[in-house]
């Protein structure tokens, strides 16, 4: 019996542990929910594989970017889609992007 106490607190735990993840490392954000559309190019997204899809999006500076990620742009969904990502979460999603374009 007692241990059937424990599992509602498990997940949660479980639960919390999940967000500090996400603190600020683009690579882990990107891997958790920009992947799922940038690897293959959901929607138009711009793929991390085609430097030439990004050429543009990146003249136009990452502030730019920033808040197109941040609010929605198009197709995607404000934070791709993600709520519990943070500013600082996003745009670090963002750098890691753009320092792993191909």
């Amino acid at each position: 019996m007692r241990r059937m106490m424990w599992m509602p607190a498990l997940g949660t735990l479980a639960a919390l542990a999940r967000v500090p993840a996400f603190a600020t490392d683009g690579k882990a954000i990107y891997e958790s929910t920009c992947k799922r559309c940038h690897d293959s190019g959901v929607m138009g997204a711009p793929k991390i594989s085609d430097k030439a899809a990004w050429k543009n999006r990146v003249a136009q500076g990452q502030a730019s970017l920033g808040e197109h990620a941040i609010r929605g742009f198009k197709h995607m969904p404000p934070r791709g889609g993600n709520p519990e990502l943070s500013d600082d979460d996003v745009k670090a999603a963002i750098k890691y992007m753009l320092q792993n374009l191909e």
